[in-house]
């Protein structure tokens, strides 16, 4: 009777997904993806703060300048190569001999969506927005390359970009791939521009406007996102011209259309989905280890969380192994550094939290809360894992007194509240996209860091990662990285939980996998 009513329940799904779904016959079946999520982006500005849907619309939708080659991995994924870099928009690139400055040589003939011609100029204009808008861009020259004023971007001529910086940095290369670091067509982005938004940031918060293998076609926020493939995409058109990603909060119904054949693909599936995908003949379900951080983040200038003794016990506090086992059901691995484990320097030396309530109430006793706290905790709606964790930790803390109140919120209201510094407690699942130790501490540990939601502060680790990132001695900075990783552990300005890696459920009839560090699928390289 069980398998009746779920077949019944299948196919009833099936019904109304498709029903409700005439654009997805717009093109052939061959041409067109439908894909369920548990959201759609809250904005596809690449200056707004990213989240998961963010960054995977701005992975289609935005080209960088530059590349890592892809290989193989030993599930046959593609995956990136971090020591091979390659040219993108910029066709090739010179790094001067001190490392202080780079030269963007620009591939001809690359055209918009639009039909607009990219040239030094669109570069120069998204370079400037960025700069002038203060957020993402900004904070990437300003921190990562220490760069003090716009006078450091130049146009040599209509093809050729150089950037010059203060300081020697390794990252000179490297940081152009970065998910957020999208070129813009300006010739269209101008279009938008009005004297009170001066940027396009109106137009460009739900349109699009670069030389990427898609566009927007429709923006529907907390319903759908249409792409439509740019048929002048310097790589060659996309085999599939039309993508259509349907929010869809809950994951068992990802999975039950998935398995009806009305998705072709099914993100963000729970484990316990995962388990019953892989035993579906019709789904196939990749997996990728990945440099994804599951954290719960403490805003530490915020009592009681402003006493290093308070986050360790919180950290003392958590049960793990029955986090991993009914939570992830095996897929996840606890972290135990800020920096992912595949990533170079990374060390888990010195991490000595394990589920010990005697002594968290020892810490927080010294901290001078022997009776514990009253504090709150967010997360998002449509995250099943997150509600679930929340609920576990909520009775692993109350054992040392600590009384949690779970706020659960959307996530683009979670996300105003943290931002503001608003909320005590947060999830926050998040990956660092350069392949380096002092860029991912500078990006989450750095106290000038427009992503330390935690507001962690310590005087020493902003001197190490600041000196590592104008360093040239590669075996100096992973040293001081590593002392970097021992400290920020010892005072806890996270509860450490697990890195959940990344897995994609797909239908048989849909080809091509591809990770990228930030986690976002890219689908120009999927067909049908």
């Amino acid at each position: 009777m069980r398998m009746k009513r779920l077949s019944y329940t299948l196919s009833a799904l099936a019904f109304a997904v498709m029903a409700a779904s005439p654009s997805a016959h717009a093109q052939s079946a061959n041409e067109t993806l439908i894909v369920a999520g548990p959201r759609t982006p809250e904005s596809l500005d690449q200056e707004y703060p990213p989240t998961e849907a963010g960054h995977e619309a701005r992975r289609n939708i935005f080209e960088r300048l530059l590349v890592y080659a892809m290989k193989d991995d030993p599930n046959g994924a593609k995956v990136e190569d971090f020591t091979k870099i390659e040219g993108a928009l910029a066709e090739s690139y010179e790094i001067a001999p001190d490392n202080k400055s780079i030269t963007f040589h620009l591939r001809k003939g690359v055209k918009s969506a639009a039909g607009n011609e990219m040239t030094a100029d669109d570069v120069m204009w998204t370079f400037e927005r960025g700069w002038n808008m203060k957020a993402t861009f900004h904070w990437y020259m300003t921190q990562i390359l220490k760069i003090e004023s716009f006078d450091s971007f130049q146009k040599i001529d209509d093809y050729t970009v150089k950037v010059s910086i203060p300081h020697p940095s390794l990252l000179l290369a490297q940081l152009w791939i970065n998910n957020d670091l999208g070129i813009i067509d300006s010739t269209e982005a101008k279009k938008h521009v009005t004297k009170d938004d001066p940027w396009a940031s109106r137009f460009l918060s739900t349109d699009s406007a670069s030389f990427a293998p898609y566009h927007i076609a429709k923006f529907s926020p907390g319903q759908e996102v249409i792409y439509e493939a740019n048929p002048y995409y310097y790589r060659g058109e996309a085999k599939l011209k039309k993508v259509i990603f349907r929010e869809m909060p809950t994951s068992s119904n990802r999975l039950a259309a998935l398995q009806a054949g009305s998705i072709d693909v099914a993100e963000w599936l729970t484990p316990r989905e995962i388990a019953l995908a892989k035993k579906v003949p019709t789904i196939k379900v990749w997996e990728v280890f990945g440099n994804y951080t599951h954290r719960l983040e403490m805003n530490n200038s915020l009592p009681p969380f402003d006493k290093v003794e308070v986050r360790q016990a919180m950290n003392y506090l958590v049960p793990r192994p029955d986090i991993e086992s009914s939570v992830y059901m095996g897929t996840a691995r606890p972290t135990k550094s800020p920096v992912s484990e595949i990533y170079p320097a990374y060390t888990d030396e010195g991490f000595p939290y394990k589920d010990d309530v005697a002594k968290g109430k020892e810490l927080l006793a010294k901290a001078g809360y022997p009776d514990g706290f009253k504090t709150e905790l967010g997360y998002r709606t449509g995250e099943p894992l997150e509600e679930q964790m929340a609920v576990i930790l909520k009775t692993a803390f109350a054992r040392a007194g600590v009384d949690v109140t779970l706020v659960k919120l959307p996530a683009s209201s979670l996300v105003e509240r943290y931002t503001k510094g608003t909320m005590p407690m947060f999830f926050i699942r998040d990956m660092a996209i350069v392949p380096d130790a002092a860029y991912v501490t500078n990006l989450f540990i750095n106290s000038q860091s427009m992503v330390n939601f935690s507001h962690y502060k310590n005087a020493e680790v902003d001197a190490l990662i600041n000196k590592a990132l104008t360093s040239t001695d590669q075996a100096a900075r992973e040293a001081d990285m590593k002392t970097v990783q021992k400290i920020v552990v010892s005072e806890a300005p996270w509860v450490f939980l697990f890195n959940p890696g990344y897995q994609l459920a797909v239908g048989a009839k849909v080809n091509g996998f591809s990770w990228y560090t930030p986690n976002s699928n890219a689908w120009y390289d999927f067909s049908k």
